[in-house]
């Protein structure tokens, strides 16, 4: 990449101020704090398995830049944004592509759809979001998302649904908690990499002790 490493790292903080300001105020659970966290565990994770710094860096910060959950279901948005602002701050062209490559790939769209990352960096930011979607803060954001989208906590009479394609995935409509099912306690199984599924561990089964308690609470009501 011709770039110098300090143009690469003022690169990393320039897109960091931009998403930081563009969501600072976002209360769906996709908010700057969610991206900040990814950054982070796609660091510590990429450090472990020997990715490149600069991709994972810019992979984690770009990779909610714009969900298609937000978007009315159009999964090209993000990779568009992404590589529209990569290129506004000068970012060379093999750079900008192994990061929109990341963005197009990261987000899961349903149990029966594969969308496994090719590159070492883009499975350190995958692992990275989807441990952000397990445990305690899983648990929040799941929730905080399911009264955005004006979902309900719980209906015993809706049956979770393991979606075969990412169509059905992105129209689904069913509640907060049957979510665990459709897509949270998959994770863990699907993590990329050494490092982060024992990250995943803990935090898998504290969502397990959850939703025990959760249904237990809500068949004393």
């Amino acid at each position: 990449m011709n770039i110098s490493a300090e143009n690469l790292s003022s690169l990393v903080d320039r897109v960091a101020d931009h998403v930081r300001a563009r969501f600072a105020a976002e209360g769906s659970g996709h908010d700057w704090h969610h991206i900040h966290r990814v950054w982070m565990l796609a660091r510590q994770i990429g450090e472990a398995e020997g990715a490149e710094p600069q991709v994972t860096a810019l992979g984690a910060l770009l990779h909610d830049i714009a969900d298609w959950k937000f978007h009315g279901g159009d999964d090209t948005i993000g990779p568009r944004e992404a590589e529209r602002l990569l290129v506004r701050e000068g970012a060379p062209h093999d750079l900008v592509a192994a990061v929109v490559e990341i963005v197009a790939t990261i987000s899961f769209k349903g149990a029966g759809v594969k969308n496994e990352m090719r590159s070492l960096e883009g499975k350190c930011v995958q692992d990275a979001d989807r441990l952000d979607a397990l445990g305690a803060i899983g648990i929040a954001r799941c929730f905080a998302y399911g009264g955005h989208a004006g979902r309900l906590l719980h209906d015993p009479g809706v049956a979770p649904v393991i979606h075969a394609t990412a169509a059905a995935y992105k129209s689904a409509t069913g509640t907060s908690l049957n979510h665990f099912y459709e897509k949270l306690f998959l994770l863990k199984d699907r993590m990329n990499t050494a490092a982060g599924y024992a990250l995943a561990e803990e935090r898998h089964r504290f969502m397990e002790d959850f939703v025990r308690q959760f249904v237990r609470e809500w068949g004393d009501a």
